[in-house]
């Protein structure tokens, strides 16, 4: 990989893990532990795995939160 394409590929990793920090604060959670957090990750990537009607529902909160209900 050449030099410049590494730094692009680590620029888009730094920018993703700065907007999903971003989640977590916007949903009120920055103050909470990061175990705690993980732990819930975990638990609804289960969840989202075998539950259609729950990401629809968790999309639309979501959706609501950022002001884009039409996405």
């Amino acid at each position: 990989m050449s030099r410049t394409a590494t730094t692009d590929a680590r620029k888009k990793d730094t920018r993703d893990k700065i907007e999903l920090g971003g989640l977590i604060i916007k949903a009120g959670l920055r103050f909470e532990k990061r175990a705690l957090l993980l732990g819930a990750l975990i638990e609804l990537r289960k969840r989202l795995k075998s539950d259609d009607n729950e990401r629809t529902r968790l999309t639309a909160i979501g959706s609501e939160a950022f002001g884009n209900e039409g996405e």
